[in-house]
């Protein structure tokens, strides 16, 4: 891009928007990631009760040794920029172009919403419950379809606080009309988080950009998000400007940032979106062949396979594989689940086999 000088243009610098992170104030922060790539997350798995005994031995029950499941989380993300102003371009633009603004601009309309945005694409790949609507949003059943999703996370257990429903603005117009939708004005003494306009059924409605909640041209309406479900792990977040450094007469600004994020595979539950017909992954198809089980999901980046019952969405027992892919098994009895990923559509939903005989 040319280097616009001070005669053509206003002293200032445009900037289209600054917008904060929206989602750093509503990821969990238990986990800590500093000095590691990747963190292990075990979780307890509970057993169910026994009748207790009046006599005899073992009165509470057979003692079984406690049970927990593996996810591995890994960070991935490894970004950058730099950026040089040049003393003689910078003079000659009056000085408009302060190293400061400049660095200011560059967090806020691209490391920022980038972040963000990944992060909820990635919440929703990876929700519990990916709903494929009937119909897209109006005024006349918005906040039927919310409603019905913040009942569905309270069947499930979900806590009823820390709730946040991110919602893009062409589907906030609509709920807005709702008398159930109370706005800032009538929440002064409430702790919002960036981006909150107000609260549905308790939890904080936070505003996005349509294009924050879409895959590759699949929509996602809205996603509803609990506090403790999910992690935006930040590991590097390095941004400075150098005077004058070797090679150049002026202005060096550079950043990494090293982030990614994640939903606990134990809570996932707690995380539910709302996307338009026809943009989930086909559900793989499982089939037993002797030794072999064989999963199909046509068009699937990626296929993921557990045989003992657990998610293969977080698992670390998971084998990957791809469409048309199979994996050789000994011989017993397995509960098989899969799910298949996609770049042009939302994760799948899992298919399942129970009791699968392997000769």
């Amino acid at each position: 891009m040319a280097i616009n000088l001070a005669n053509k243009y206003a002293k200032e610098l445009a900037q289209a928007f600054n917008q904060k992170s929206v989602v750093d104030g509503v990821a969990c922060k238990d986990y800590e990631f500093t000095g590691v790539k990747n963190l292990k997350v075990y979780t307890a798995v509970s057993q169910e009760l026994n009748d207790y005994k009046r006599s005899g031995l073992n009165r509470y029950g057979e003692p079984k040794e406690a049970q927990d499941t593996v996810q591995d989380m890994v960070v991935e993300k490894d970004r950058s920029f730099s950026i040089t102003i040049d003393k003689g371009n910078n003079s000659e633009q009056m000085g408009v172009k302060e190293a400061s603004k400049i660095l200011s601009i560059e967090m806020s309309e691209q490391a920022i919403p980038e972040m963000d945005k990944y992060a909820l694409r990635k919440f929703i790949d990876y929700a519990g419950t990916v709903k494929e609507a009937e119909e897209e949003p109006s005024e006349d059943n918005i906040v039927k379809m919310i409603s019905d999703a913040m009942v569905h996370m309270g069947n499930k257990k979900v806590p009823a606080d820390k709730r946040y429903i991110f919602i893009g603005w062409s589907w906030f117009g609509m709920l807005r009309l709702s008398k159930q939708f109370i706005g800032v004005e009538a929440l002064a003494k409430e702790a919002l988080v960036k981006g909150a306009v107000g609260t549905f059924m308790g939890a904080q409605v936070v505003t996005v950009p349509d294009d924050y909640l879409m895959k590759n041209g699949k929509k996602a309406y809205f996603l509803i998000v609990y506090k403790n479900s999910v992690l935006q792990p930040k590991k590097v977040q390095d941004y400075f400007i150098k005077e004058n450094p070797a090679g150049i007469n002026g202005a060096l600004i550079e950043g990494r940032f090293i982030y990614d994020a994640f939903v606990i595979g134990a809570k996932c539950d707690g995380v539910y979106a709302a996307v338009e017909g026809e943009s989930t992954q086909a559900v793989p198809e499982i089939s037993v062949s002797g030794s072999n089980v064989v999963v199909t999901s046509a068009g699937a980046a990626k296929i993921r396979i557990t045989t003992d019952g657990t998610d293969p969405r977080f698992s670390d027992s998971a084998y990957e594989t791809t469409s048309g892919g199979s994996i050789a098994l000994a011989a017993g009895t397995y509960d098989i689940k899969a799910v298949a990923f996609a770049e042009n559509a939302f994760t799948s939903a899992i298919g399942e086999v129970k009791n699968a005989e392997i000769a």
